[in-house]
């Protein structure tokens, strides 16, 4: 019976170092960037567009805050141009920031024009399986939070 107990009390310990672990991990979880609902598209204009939903009610109300998508894999680096891209560098609110207002904000990224050919599959391997995009929510003190994109669509 008392080895029964210490068994519990072991297996309850680790409930609670796993709970404590995976919520103090929830700044950079896919809370505050709502992964279900981000993914890269290609359009049948062999343009992507990088699409997703910030959860903006884990920010505080008077935060401003860019998004930036960066993209780690050569090849797609090269096809899009970019390495780099910032929503919210030159579209929104004077040039500077996005605000936080609401529950949550739907980010349609401007399509960009692919300059290589890629074929639909490598393009899905390359986004779901390789980590070859991400996605960054910051402003000029701290980054509030980081995902990678998994979710590939297409209209083709």
């Amino acid at each position: 019976m008392l080895r029964k107990l210490k068994w519990i009390n072991v297996l309850v310990f680790i409930m609670l170092i796993g709970s404590l672990v995976t919520g103090c991990g929830s700044l950079f979880s896919n809370e505050l960037i709502v992964n279900r609902y981000a993914d890269a598209l290609l359009t049948k204009n062999n343009e992507l567009q990088f699409r997703f939903r910030i959860n903006s009610e884990l920010l505080e109300q008077n935060q401003l805050y860019k998004v930036k998508v960066t993209i780690y894999d050569d090849q797609l680096a090269a096809a899009i141009g970019k390495r780099e891209i910032i929503y919210g560098e030159d579209q929104v609110l004077n040039g500077e920031y996005l605000e936080v207002n609401g529950n949550e904000k739907y980010i349609f990224m401007d399509p960009i024009a692919l300059q290589k050919d890629f074929h639909i599959y490598e393009l899905e391997r390359l986004i779901k399986k390789e980590q070859a995009v991400s996605i960054e929510i910051f402003n000029d003190q701290e980054v509030f939070g980081r995902v990678y994109l998994t979710n590939f669509s297409s209209e083709l």
